[in-house]
């Protein structure tokens, strides 16, 4: 139907778009109304000033001539002023007796009704030009010898450009509110436009297309960068998204076998003629595997934490050389237990802001990891040291390595790449959300012997 709201779209008496341009608008032709009203104003007064600063320098003129020379030299200034060509045809100079009859002056207009005003008083009175009626100032000056002196200004013309200036003003405001409803629904149908987009795309990633983004703009203003950060925002719930699926999907993997085996060695426990020991066996058997599953909720509930950045308010600077060294410190009875060699090198003081647990388990993890994949008689080295003024840690074992394809795999959550090596493959996962947390950098080098894994923390 003509005129209908497209679907998505804000209807005109509840778009919000519409009440920003509309106050812009308004404001914009209360302005312009201000500007051309005190224009309008200053033209008309400057006119008037204009026209009263000429009657009263003509009147102070004339009678300046007639107390030096008398009548005759009125007469003669009145004269010469109708014939100098300024104005004579709108200009009133007259010199009339005691009865109003004409002894000198302008032939154009009539003698004013009234001309028993007061000395001095410039007033508005209607002239009579060849019968006709005309708006002007006049002003009266009675003189000595009886006379009086009647000097005056027809404001026809000064009325006429004040009526053009008027009219030019009424064609301006016309165009001023043409532009101004112009200019809103412009500005209402922009903003629709990219406000629209926005929402649409908003609209299809609530509905599960988590694929969607806004279409990229080639301008670079506040909506383009607006456009950017949604993308920003919808690539990382995108990536949270799939990260869930493949944490519900390996969770469901990789715990359903434990207990699979739980059930099945309780089951085979409570058959008639099971032996005490063989009782005592299967108990302490679920007992290991539901701690295992304890370990793997555990280390869960950090990693999502970690990602969650549920700490990260309380970070301050913290001694990483210092929990280094205590974690090796930790981890020097399991090297000896298998024969491996823990050395710390190099050891330069660190000073990183963070939380000090979290970067002790990470410490822990790499240290845990290198040791079980070096294997026996491995040597693993720790170590913190300055790179272009950048923290960085370095865990290093020289075992058997990760092939090139599998470095990429590292951190992922479950993902063991020596299947016969104990573990649940979350060691890593831990590492990498508490690196990302602090605002480091994981680097994973496996082309030597062994696995280099280095951390850039940010500086302090």
């Amino acid at each position: 139907m003509s005129g209908a709201t497209p679907p998505g779209a804000t209807p005109w008496r509840r778009s919000a778009a519409l009440r920003l341009a509309l106050t812009f608008g308004v404001l914009t032709a209360a302005t312009m109304a201000i500007v051309l009203s005190v224009f309008y104003l200053q033209t008309v007064v400057l006119l008037e000033q204009r026209s009263n600063r000429d009657i009263r320098n003509m009147t102070q003129h004339l009678v300046a001539r007639f107390d030096q020379g008398g009548r005759p030299a009125l007469v003669e200034g009145i004269e010469r002023a109708l014939a100098d060509g300024e104005d004579s045809d709108r200009e009133l100079l007259l010199l009339l007796d005691a009865q109003g009859q004409r002894i000198a002056g302008s032939a154009r207009f009539d003698p004013p009704a009234d001309a028993h005003l007061p000395d001095t008083a410039l007033h508005e009175q209607t002239l009579l030009r060849a019968n006709q009626s005309a708006p002007g100032y006049v002003m009266t000056r009675h003189l000595p010898d009886d006379t009086r002196l009647v000097v005056g200004q027809d404001r026809s013309e000064q009325l006429q450009v004040a009526e053009l200036v008027l009219d030019a003003i009424r064609a301006a405001a016309l165009m001023a509110l043409l532009m101004v409803i112009g200019g809103t629904y412009l500005f209402r149908e922009l903003l629709e436009r990219r406000i629209g987009a926005i929402r649409r795309t908003a609209a299809q990633v609530a509905a599960g297309q988590l694929a969607q983004r806004v279409a990229a703009s080639d301008d670079d203003d506040e909506f383009a960068r607006l456009e950017q950060d949604i993308n920003r925002m919808l690539d990382r719930i995108e990536g949270l998204m799939a990260g869930v699926r493949h944490v519900s999907d390996s969770i469901a993997h990789n715990l359903r076998t434990p207990l699979t085996r739980v059930l099945a060695r309780l089951h085979d426990a409570q058959r008639p003629g099971t032996g005490a020991a063989q009782l005592q066996q299967a108990i302490a058997t679920a007992i290991h595997e539901l701690q295992d599953l304890n370990v793997v909720f555990h280390k869960l509930l950090q990693i999502a934490e970690a990602e969650a950045g549920a700490r990260r308010q309380p970070f301050q600077l913290q001694p990483l050389h210092a929990i280094v060294a205590d974690v090796a410190e930790l981890y020097e009875a399991v090297a000896e237990a298998q024969g491996a060699t823990l050395v710390r090198a190099p050891d330069e003081p660190l000073q990183v802001p963070g939380d000090r647990d979290l970067l002790a388990s990470a410490v822990a993890n790499l240290l845990d990891n290198a040791l079980k994949y070096g294997g026996a008689g491995c040597t693993v080295r720790v170590g913190t040291h300055w790179r272009d003024g950048t923290p960085v840690l370095t865990v290093q074992d020289d075992g058997p390595g990760v092939p090139a394809g599998g470095l990429a795999r590292l951190g992922e959550r479950f993902t063991r790449l020596s299947p016969d090596v104990p573990g649940h493959g979350l060691g890593l996962a831990s590492v990498r959300a508490i690196v990302a947390l602090h605002g480091g950098r994981l680097h994973y080098a496996g082309a030597g012997p062994g696995l280099r894994v280095q951390i850039e923390w940010p500086p302090a």
